[in-house]
């Protein structure tokens, strides 16, 4: 026979218990939150990086494909006032030159010819974008890159220190690289090995 509950006693938390509990539990997600805030930044500077890396290979494809040249153009906006940018993340691809015609909808025909645009808010907000040698690449009907350009886009959070700048940094920020040749690869500045296919060298 199963011994009943002594009278008075209710099964259930005790008052005490809560609170502890919710103690406990507010101690656990203050440790959490500061992690899982750097978590985001890195994977919207990951995401960035990497729609930049997709948005140049397929203007060097659409280069060799049309035997022409084709725009990668970083700009400081998607709107009727876009202009070249050195330190924004959104981007145009285009057989013409963008600047001021941003708004228009990619077409074949209908100046300047946009192929693709991202703008940084799509899964990026707050994610800067800082080009070295400029904010154009234009590649030949061959895949290479045609002229002077930029050589490195370097992805980080603005607010945020980069990790391989300084070691109380907050986020991993990455880089691109663009060489002459076409050839165009994510790296992380903070890989030291040089034998780490991280490595940006």
């Amino acid at each position: 026979m199963l011994n009943a509950a002594p009278a008075g006693r209710r099964a259930g938390f005790t008052i005490v218990e809560l609170v502890i509990t919710l103690a406990l539990f507010g101690v656990l997600l203050a440790l959490g939150i500061p992690a899982f805030t750097t978590f985001i930044q890195n994977a919207q500077i990951r995401n960035a990086a990497e729609h930049a890396v997709s948005g140049l290979n397929l203007a060097r494809a659409e280069s060799v494909q049309r035997n022409a040249p084709i725009r990668f153009q970083f700009v400081s906006n998607l709107t009727a006032s876009c202009t070249v940018s050195t330190a924004s993340g959104s981007w145009v691809i285009s057989l013409d030159d963008p600047e001021g015609l941003c708004d228009v909808a990619p077409s074949e025909t209908t100046a300047p010819r946009i192929l693709q645009k991202y703008t940084q808010q799509e899964g990026a907000a707050g994610v800067t974008a800082n080009t070295a040698g400029g904010g154009l690449v234009i590649f030949s009907g061959l895949g290479r890159v045609s002229g002077a350009g930029t050589t490195q886009i370097d992805f980080s959070r603005a607010g945020s220190v980069c990790e391989h700048v300084d070691a109380a940094g907050s986020v991993r920020c990455l880089r691109v690289l663009i060489s002459t040749g076409g050839a165009i690869r994510l790296c992380d500045p903070k890989v030291a090995a040089a034998t780490d296919p991280r490595h940006c060298s």
